[in-house]
């Protein structure tokens, strides 16, 4: 059983999916938009294109034809996965799914309005006029997003009037793709968010990794830990949301759906149908098997019977603090490695900016994990990128 996996998106979360396919005995080429992509590093072949060109990805398609299209990152022609499906091409884990969140407005009316799933109060902006509009109904404080980024890019909070033209301008600035458009929503008062990974099988036996807490600055993960403690009820809730999605957007793979839980509940936020990358975390041995494991097993058709909880863990990020064009330096490997129980995993990029997520450092155990956290981050904190 030896497929041709054609993985459009060749970061760090998609370096983990070729190692993974490649122990599964699969064929895998990495495509993204710049040369030595991190997933590049360690795949069969190669492709560098403009994947929001649908005609490139057309050629690509064409000229490798793939048993399998899985698209890692949000910013592609996703439209042009219905064509390939009707080709005869299995799109990972649908072209439904993907095209639908690769842009917020789509998962989101999705969940909100035909699921009725409980998300926060939000509204659409094509302009500063309509932003102006829709703070005013969704009251402030409100969070601003581009209808297509990751990675929290040009994410923000509007908390005051005078917030709001940098918000607009923060939020075009972080859209990937070519849509200028923007969702203001309600911000919820929560008490912690989580990532609830799902595993959706052949079988139709829909699995759930064990709750996954995480941190974020900026709009993006700065530490993450497995298990989240929470309360019974809240997880049944967020399990059947995530059930209900991810059997409305159809396909086999892990998702990454996201969760805020507070005093009046839990609401649903956001949708990744992908490995995520808070839970980069079960890289540390949490589970049976990582994200990136359980994501070529569920592609593949391998059946998983189950997801136990192993050990406890933490992830803490590794930023860089500087933008250079050159391969960077890693240093402090030796020092971060003298702590018990402790892990990091260096990505490979090849260029640097300012707070781009670099490394990961690991921490593992039966401790509790806010001390799992801090043992992560004091590794993470060793390791410089230079």
């Amino acid at each position: 059983m030896r497929n041709k996996i054609l993985l459009l998106g060749s970061g760090e979360l998609g370096k983990e999916v070729v190692i993974a396919m490649q122990r599964l005995g699969q064929y895998v080429i990495a495509v993204d938009n710049y040369k030595d992509a991190p997933a590049m590093q360690v795949s069969h072949e190669f492709e560098v294109i403009n994947m929001l060109d649908g005609d490139e990805l057309d050629r690509i398609v064409d000229k490798h034809k793939p048993d399998f299209i899985v698209p890692e990152v949000e910013s592609i022609r996703t439209e042009r996965f219905y064509k390939y499906e009707k080709q005869g091409y299995k799109v990972i884990p649908s072209a439904k799914a993907a095209n639908y969140t690769m842009n917020r407005k789509s998962i989101r009316d999705l969940a909100s309005v035909e699921l009725g799933l409980k998300t926060a109060k939000y509204k659409y902006a094509t302009s500063y006029e309509e932003l102006i509009e829709g703070v005013q109904f969704t009251g402030m404080p409100c969070v601003v997003k581009p209808l297509m980024s990751s990675s929290g890019k040009g994410q923000s909070v509007i908390r005051s009037g005078s917030d709001i033209k940098k918000a607009w301008t923060e939020a075009l600035k972080g859209s990937r793709g070519d849509l200028m458009e923007v969702i203001v929503e309600e911000f919820i008062s929560f008490d912690y968010e989580i990532t609830l990974l799902t595993l959706t099988q052949n079988n139709n036996k829909t699995l759930f990794c064990p709750p996954i807490g995480h941190r974020q600055e900026r709009g993006d993960y700065q530490e993450s830990w497995q298990p989240m403690k929470m309360e019974d009820i809240h997880l049944k809730i967020a399990q059947e949301m995530a059930d209900k999605v991810t059997k409305s957007l159809g396909g086999n793979g892990i998702w990454g759906v996201e969760f805020f839980i507070g005093k009046n509940g839990v609401y649903f936020s956001e949708l990744s149908p992908r490995p995520h990358d808070t839970g980069m975390v079960t890289l540390a041995g949490t589970q049976n098997f990582s994200e990136f494991e359980l994501h070529a097993r569920a592609i593949l058709g391998i059946p998983v019977l189950k997801i136990p909880l192993i050990r406890n863990g933490a992830s803490a990020v590794v930023l860089a603090e500087n933008e250079n064009e050159k391969f960077p330096l890693i240093s402090g490997l030796k020092e971060a490695a003298n702590y018990k129980n402790t892990d990091f995993k260096i990505f490979g990029k090849p260029t640097t900016r300012k707070y781009r997520r670099m490394a990961i450092s690991l921490a593992y155990g039966t401790e509790e994990t806010s001390i799992l956290v801090e043992k992560a981050i004091e590794v993470a904190s060793k390791i410089k990128i230079d």
